[in-house]
């Protein structure tokens, strides 16, 4: 009997074991096999809440701190999980009004005169990375972008360089621009570098981020837009996957593909996801941007499908999702509001009602332990 009791106990806990090793085995694998061991972690954590969970975030300008999340806690007692911000760019000339909207370092207030921030910018990104660190011991996920100037503008530059829309690179100038050894190659390689520096600097840190570089490349209005098919965006998005994996050895990244809801305002467009979709061997989680409340149930759907089981995200808002959306629309495994337009596109009543509701989770209903373990309270 004893003997049979022993059996029975060795045989429940193999079975445990076995379980616990299956469930393991569910989970995808990072597009890097070399990714961190906290990084892959972090992935396991997102792909286990989608459809069932979407995390709060918050948008923060570069060199600026924590502003709007600390505002956002005033106005709801919560704190967002993911916390993002932008390497950014430094704006020159006299049109400033015209592209403060994409965060530049030394304009990013909505109204005139703008908040200006006389530091320079390599201060300021020393400062995101400050932020970033004490964010992340905080329990935040931290997601990373770049709004970067057309490659020979380097830092600074005027809002168009960036804001390109027909001013776009012809096929010519693309394909120069992704061509190994050329000229404008090596300037692209100049900017790279230094964004690459600083996202080492978190690598030493041991902390992830879910890094989501030239977003919106479906639309018409920056200067990596609307370059479609096989020769298009699809190259630059493999140049930067191997530089930064390969030649930088970044292994602390998930790399987010973030795209623009698909419209067809004159002048205004955005395509369908798939003509820029660089292939599942390059991208982590997919993800769209929503703006004027545009949530269709197709943009959450053809998300899925062209994901094949991959996580999708909402990477940029600004009238946000309602308790109801989310509910209609349940693989939105984020969602992220841009900077002010947080609390100028909405009310207090609508912010609270989002982030208090039962399936959006805040800081304080996730842990994370030591070894980058993320469960749900």
């Amino acid at each position: 009997m004893y003997a049979l009791k022993t059996f029975g106990t060795i045989l429940f806990f193999m079975t445990m074991i076995s379980c616990n090793n299956s469930k393991q085995a569910n989970y995808m694998p990072l597009v890097n096999k070399n990714a961190t061991e906290k990084t892959q972690k972090l992935y396991n954590f997102i792909q286990e809440i989608s459809g069932k969970y979407t995390l709060a975030g918050q948008h923060e300008y570069c060199g600026k701190g924590s502003v709007y999340t600390n505002q956002l806690e005033q106005i709801t007692g919560k704190k967002a999980v993911i916390w993002g911000s932008d390497f950014s760019w430094c704006l020159t000339g006299d049109s400033a009004k015209n592209y403060q909207h994409c965060g530049p370092l030394n304009y990013t207030a909505p109204a005139t005169p703008f908040d200006s921030l006389d530091i320079s910018m390599e201060e300021a990104r020393e400062m995101l990375i400050e932020e970033v660190e004490k964010r992340y011991a905080e329990g935040h996920i931290i997601t990373l972008m770049w709004h970067g100037c057309f490659p020979t503008d380097g830092d600074c530059c005027d809002g168009s360089s960036i804001w390109a829309m027909e001013n776009r690179p012809s096929p010519e100038v693309w394909n120069e621009l992704v061509t190994e050894g050329t000229p404008l190659n090596d300037a692209w390689k100049l900017g790279a570098d230094k964004i690459a520096g600083y996202l080492k600097k978190l690598q030493e840190k041991n902390i992830p981020v879910l890094w989501r570089p030239y977003h919106e490349m479906n639309g018409v209005w920056f200067w990596w837009c609307n370059h479609k098919g096989e020769q298009g965006f699809k190259r630059l998005w493999i140049m930067m996957y191997k530089y930064f994996t390969e030649v930088h050895q970044l292994n602390n990244l998930i790399w987010v593909w973030n795209t623009n809801a698909p419209r067809n305002i004159p002048g205004d467009e955005a395509f369908q996801y798939e003509e820029f979709y660089p292939g599942d061997e390059y991208v982590d989680i997919l993800a769209a941007d929503v703006y004027r409340k545009d949530y269709k149930q197709s943009h959450h759907d053809d998300l899925i499908a062209l994901a094949k089981g991959k996580p999708i995200a909402l990477g940029e808002v600004g009238e946000i999702p309602t308790p109801g959306i989310l509910e209609s629309q349940p693989n939105w495994t984020w969602y992220m509001p841009w900077g002010w337009l947080h609390f100028a596109s909405n009310s207090d009543e609508d912010i609270k009602a989002l982030i208090t509701s039962k399936k959006v989770l805040t800081l304080d209903e996730i842990s994370v332990d030591n070894k980058g373990i993320y469960m749900v309270k």
